[in-house]
Parts: C-alpha cells; sequence; structure tokens
C-alpha cells in the first residue's frame, strides 16, 4: 500500500526536550498494545521514558503510525504531555499534512485556531450516535483526530467502531441492497432547526452554494423565505483506498429522524411533514427504509461500539473510513478539540 510522503516540518518549531543519560532506540521509545483486551481498537501507543516528544517521534515513525492506522483503524496517543492545540496541530502535519476546512457540515462547531474546531457543540444531555465523518458528502477526510484538553467530569466519552465489523455484522441481504440502492440524504435549511445552509455552506451567496452542489452531485430546491432543501445519492458500502477492504460507510441511520431521541424527534414531527425534516435518509430510489432494517443497523453499532474514558492530553487518531465514533453524554466542563485531514473524493 502506498504511504503519502511526509510533510516537511520546522523542527526547531518542536521544542524537543532531550535528557542526559537516555540511550534507546526509537523503537524502545514507546510501547504499543491493544487498548481493551480482546479488541484491537483502539491500539494505545505511550512513551516508556520520559520526554519523549510526540511531534518528533511522529515525524521519524510516519510509515510506523501508518500501518497501525490501517490494521486497527485508531490509535490512542497517551502520556506524552499534549498540552495545548498548537501541539496537537504540529501532530496532524506531522503524520497526514495540512488541515481541512470543515465545509458541507452537518454538526455545529466552534473553530478554535486554523482548522482546528471544538467537537460537536451539543447539549451536554444528549447522545450523539455513531457515524463517519461527512460519509454523506462526495468528498471526505480519510483521517479525523480528536485531542482532550479536559475531560467530563462524568461521561463524554467517545465511543468508536470499527466498519469493517460493522459490514460483517449486519444482515447480508440489507447490505446488498444498500450497495445496490446506496443511500438518499434529503435536508432542509433554514426553518428554525439545525444548521443554516449559510453555516454548512460557509457562505451567504446563494450562487455559491449552487455551484457547490453542482460540482458535488447535489440537487437542490430553493423554497419561500429563503429556504433551501437539497437530494443527495451516495453510497453505503466503499471501499477503503488504501487497505482495498470493503466498509460500511454512510449516515444512513445517523441521518434517519427515528434515531433521535424522542424529546427531539417528537416536536420535529408535530411541527414538519416528512419531506420538510431537517434531515432523514432513504434508499439511494427514494424508497423509505424499513424500521426494522434501521435497527439491525443501530443494533450493529451498539455491538461493536467501543468505549472508554478520556484522559488529559490523550489524542485519539481514527481511520475516518475503518472507524465511526460518536459522543456519551456528560456533567460537567469537557473540551474535545477536533482536526481532520487528507481529503478524498469517491
Amino acid at each position: 500500500m502506498k504511504i503519502p510522503e511526509s510533510p516537511k516540518l520546522n523542527l526547531n518549531e518542536l521544542r524537543i526536550t532531550k535528557r542526559q543519560g537516555i540511550n534507546v532506540s526509537p523503537a524502545e521509545l514507546i510501547k504499543a498494545v491493544p487498548l481493551v483486551a480482546g479488541n484491537s481498537l483502539p491500539l494505545l501507543i505511550q512513551p516508556t521514558v520520559d520526554a519523549v516528544n510526540l511531534v518528533a517521534w511522529a515525524v521519524s515513525n510516519r510509515e510506523l503510525i501508518t500501518n497501525h492506522l490501517f490494521k486497527h483503524g485508531g490509535i490512542l496517543f497517551r502520556n506524552f504531555q499534549v498540552k495545548n492545540y498548537l501541539e496537537f496541530e504540529q501532530f496532524i502535519k506531522s503524520v497526514t499534512g495540512e488541515l481541512l476546512e470543515y465545509r458541507d457540515r452537518s454538526s455545529p462547531r466552534s473553530p478554535i485556531q486554523g482548522n482546528i474546531y471544538t467537537s460537536t457543540d451539543y447539549p451536554a444531555n444528549s447522545s450523539i450516535f455513531l457515524h463517519s465523518e461527512l460519509s454523506y458528502a462526495k468528498t471526505w477526510p480519510l483521517k479525523i483526530f480528536f485531542f482532550c484538553i479536559q475531560p467530563a467530569q462524568q461521561g463524554g466519552e467517545t465511543p468508536i467502531a470499527d466498519t469493517r465489523k460493522l459490514l460483517q455484522r449486519i444482515d447480508g441481504k440489507i447490505c446488498d441492497r444498500f450497495s445496490q440502492k446506496g443511500v438518499m440524504y434529503v435536508r432542509n435549511f433554514g426553518d428554525g432547526f439545525g444548521l443554516p445552509w449559510q453555516t454548512v455552506f460557509q457562505t451567504t451567496n446563494p450562487s455559491e452554494v449552487e455551484a457547490f452542489c453542482r460540482s458535488n452531485g447535489i440537487e437542490f430546491e430553493w423554497k419561500e423565505g429563503n429556504r433551501l432543501r437539497t437530494r443527495q445519492v451516495r453510497q453505503a458500502v466503499a471501499t477503503h483506498p488504501h487497505t482495498n477492504e470493503l466498509v460500511w460507510f454512510n449516515h444512513a441511520a445517523f441521518f434517519h429522524i427515528s434515531t433521535l431521541e424522542p424529546s427531539i424527534r417528537e416536536p420535529l414531527l408535530a411541527e414538519f411533514p416528512e419531506s420538510d425534516l431537517p434531515h432523514n435518509t432513504y434508499y439511494g430510489d427514494g424508497s423509505a427504509i424499513e424500521p426494522a432494517v434501521l435497527d439491525e443497523i443501530r443494533s450493529a453499532y451498539q455491538q461493536e461500539m467501543v468505549i472508554f474514558p478520556w484522559q488529559a492530553g490523550d489524542i485519539l487518531m481514527l481511520d475516518n473510513m475503518l472507524t465511526a465514533h460518536g459522543r456519551m453524554p456528560f456533567v460537567g466542563a469537557r473540551k474535545i478539540a477536533v482536526g481532520m485531514a487528507e481529503q478524498y473524493s469517491n
């Protein structure tokens, strides 16, 4: 498999700490073991000695990191004493290149610096169903990174699930049906719920929205009052561009109205006809996805879900096509930053 060329970094910016008396090989600087016994996801990488600078180590071990990521789907870097967003940004650049802007949005996020964002700005008492970032779009990041500045007092974990195992767990007939038909995503903007189209497309110019939709295979319809409806048909099962593995890669369950918590779903159904819901999903031919099928998909995510508590300084690196992620409800302040990289188009 082809490993992208390593980006150039100015090592003078890395503030590498050196201590006398340490003389070990690069392989001995870290220990790599599964975080959860009996589950390869995520792989836990920790330093074995003090003063290992994660960014500097990553620059020299990029191929090792990439190979681990392809095998496990996710890597948790812990106890490297990463303390700020700049180091987080440097780490992303050291392993995969420049960060991506968050466009064609579905989740509310606030910029922190550059293309580092807050994790989803969603009520703390609600969960976020597992999904692969931007799997509803024509273009998506192959890698997504999470950085824990402050773990929640209680809860707030980022559950993850192997999309290869999801595909194997979901009934084969269901997977075949989705493979043949794809998934249709219908979204409505400007009705008072969800993100406005100006935020989703990062522009206030309708002509720019239309140009983006045309270039990305999105049907669009302007409604009264500067409101917008879009439709797009995407894959449900995809092939990873580097490992050639088949993966369950879509927002079919995530965007379906039945997946929303009752406290959100019921007011929406009372307020809007189905065609005007903020988002909903169908088979690619526009036919309804059966409730039993959605139940099985959601059950597969639940059964494959891996949950672990955050620690301050943790960095979770995920292959976005091999691993889905979500968020558990939490109590207390929680600060998790997100960065995405390595753009890919189907």
